[in-house]
């Protein structure tokens, strides 16, 4: 089965850090674009950052700009979310998503994973 598996949420205070990891498994993700999205409770889903194969390209939220820092490692066939500086609202669920296109913020992925709770308190 393939998954891409969300790990690293947690319930941390403004002003924390976090890292986020998307690890692949029943197939190999390292020739697909890799991205983060996230939802809040009542919100759409939105774009957080996106990053090219080889990971040479990468794009973010403005709102995230500066904060967050996205990664991959392809030995290990991973993407990261470097957050710091965490805010309220950047509470929600952090989802990773996979694409053999360079989609960017386009809600158009071909894979998606589960999502990891990420909340954070003032």
């Amino acid at each position: 089965q393939v998954q891409l598996v969300e790990s690293g949420g947690g319930l941390v205070q403004a002003g924390d850090s976090l890292r986020l990891s998307c690890a692949a498994s029943g197939r190999t993700f390292t020739l697909y674009a890799k991205a983060w999205f996230r939802q809040a409770p009542g919100k759409e889903r939105e774009f957080v950052a996106a990053i090219s194969s080889s990971g040479s390209t990468t794009d973010y939220a403005n709102s995230v700009k500066g904060r967050f820092t996205i990664s991959r490692d392809n030995v290990k066939d991973t993407v990261y979310l470097q957050m710091n500086n965490l805010v309220q609202e950047d509470t929600a669920v952090y989802y990773c998503a996979a694409d053999r296109l360079w989609l960017g913020e386009r809600r158009l992925y071909t894979f998606w994973g589960q999502g990891t709770q990420v909340t954070v308190s003032s």
